[in-house]
């Protein structure tokens, strides 16, 4: 498994406007996203051992961070262009 950060550019490369709009104009995405930033912070912080947590609560991060991700995906697919 790599240690990349799993960040919303990356993943949604197609959509890098579309998201800085919804940041702007969509206080529901906006809060998604911060979310999604937090928690990735967190997975990654935790994956590589710069703050070391045990498997059960990195096994939830994850979960967390992906549910935050569908969201954000629905929300992207839903938008205008």
């Amino acid at each position: 498994m790599t240690h990349t950060p799993h960040e919303l550019a990356v993943d949604f490369p197609d959509k890098v406007d579309q998201i800085h709009r919804l940041k702007v104009d969509d206080p529901h995405f906006a809060r998604l996203f911060d979310e999604y930033h937090e928690i990735n912070g967190a997975v990654h912080r935790a994956e590589t051992d710069i703050e070391p947590t045990d498997d059960l609560h990195l096994t939830e991060m994850r979960k967390k961070r992906m549910h935050l991700k569908d969201q954000i995906a629905q929300v992207l697919a839903r938008a205008p262009a």
